[in-house]
């Protein structure tokens, strides 16, 4: 089961009350927004955005009462919102990355610790580009700044040139073949350390795929604009490219007057969480209000 992170938090920066309307524009397998459901009874709602259609299918035959489901992109938030008279809302939610689903079930090759098609794509239906195109044809250099830009990959250059020889004698198509690739890349001492040595390049592919920077950056000014004056944001990340986006955005809308920070800096997980919850390590919580 995928355990959210900050659960607590987000529903007290959020401070649901009876019969207020959210918006989990991430809404994965809802554990945020159950918990909200139950703070804005009786009649208030949240309305889910997902985006990966198997996960949007699974909440729907729950048949949660006051839970509105759209199968679609945050990136398309100010219409899915608009297009179901659901604004102004009183609090808007992103909770960014991979739900367990992804990993463990997807079978898209999200994960480099078993064999799948290296696709890495959360929607078939909203984008046609995979893992495999970027690394079977795309050049050294993109392939090298994808991994720079995208994953902070140190040996982003050793790696793309691999791969681009590699791909002359077979294609790459999937994840093991990928995470071998990388294996013979990189230094010796680059394999044994506590971080896997194919995360960053996986990372930075996902992201690539998935246009993830771009879809923020697209939906933060939506999500300001559907929200009542002192309506709350909150957004949790787990990339430090993520978590530049949202800072610098709520900086400047700070300085505009349009946005209070709730908190200066952003908030991270506890000890317990993480020892409860590992995958929240890297995670980062910020919130402010609509002025």
């Amino acid at each position: 089961m995928h355990t959210s992170v900050f659960k607590k938090e987000v529903i007290e920066f959020l401070n649901p009350e009876s019969n207020q309307n959210f918006v989990d524009a991430t809404i994965g397998e809802a554990g945020h927004s159950f918990s909200i459901l139950e703070k804005n009874k009786p009649q208030g709602k949240v309305l889910g955005i997902e985006l990966t259609p198997e996960i949007y299918r699974r909440l729907k035959k729950l048949n949660k009462e006051r839970l509105v489901l759209v199968n679609d992109s945050y990136v398309n938030l100010k219409k899915i919102v608009r297009g179901r008279n659901f604004a102004p809302a009183q609090g808007i939610l992103f909770d960014l990355g991979l739900c367990s689903w992804h990993l463990k079930e997807s079978g898209r090759g999200f994960s480099f610790q078993k064999e799948e098609p290296l696709d890495m794509r959360y929607s078939e239906e909203f984008t046609d580009r995979t893992a495999s195109a970027i690394v079977n044809k795309s050049p050294a250099a993109e392939i090298a700044k994808v991994l720079r830009d995208y994953g902070q990959e140190r040996f982003a250059k050793r790696i793309a040139r691999r791969i681009v020889e590699e791909r002359k004698r077979t294609g790459i198509t999937t994840t093991l073949q990928l995470v071998e690739i990388i294996r013979r890349a990189v230094p010796p001492w680059y394999r044994y350390r506590k971080r896997h040595f194919a995360t960053k390049t996986f990372q930075a592919l996902r992201i690539t795929v998935n246009e993830e920077l771009e879809s923020l950056e697209k939906a933060l000014p939506q999500a300001q604009d559907i929200l009542e004056k002192g309506g709350k944001m909150v957004i949790i990340s787990f990339h430090s490219l993520e978590d530049k986006i949202v800072k610098n955005y709520f900086k400047k809308q700070s300085q505009e007057g349009n946005i209070k920070l709730l908190i200066k800096k952003p908030m991270v997980p506890s000890r317990e969480e993480i020892i409860n919850n590992p995958r929240s390590r890297s995670a980062k919580l910020r919130a402010a209000i609509k002025l």
